[in-house]
């Protein structure tokens, strides 16, 4: 299957970190969600409810990160999944997570960790 729908630079505020600052105060995330779905049937037929509705994980990611307290981005990765999945099924999904601003000293770039489901390409480079 070579479709897909991204989203890309979806902002959250969430309090996720590992200093109890970040975790009281919150900070800037930024996501790129990508969908492996058929997209045929929507492109053919016009029709929404043959395609998976991104607004609805964007609302989901949007939600989520106004509840979620932890400490690694790799667990908000996760949570990230799970509303995902409960939205779509079983789908092969990539979640690219950063965090805008690490409060790290002397550093200005971003962190971010890149997670995959059923993922083709990851899963042959990998021997899964």
């Amino acid at each position: 299957m070579n479709d897909a729908i991204h989203i890309q630079d979806l902002r959250v505020w969430a309090h996720v970190g590992v200093l109890e600052q970040e975790r009281l105060h919150g900070q800037w995330f930024s996501l790129d969600l990508t969908l492996l779905v058929d997209l045929h049937r929507a492109a053919s037929s016009d029709n929404l409810a043959a395609t998976a509705d991104y607004s609805l994980a964007v609302k989901a990611v949007q939600e989520l990160a106004t509840r979620l307290r932890c400490q690694t981005i790799e667990h908000f990765s996760e949570q990230v999944f799970e509303q995902l999945e409960a939205l779509y099924g079983l789908l092969p999904m990539r979640v690219i997570l950063r965090k805008c601003k690490a409060p790290i000293p002397g550093f200005a770039g971003t962190v971010a960790v890149e997670r995959h489901r059923r993922w083709p390409e990851f899963a042959e480079r990998v021997g899964s």
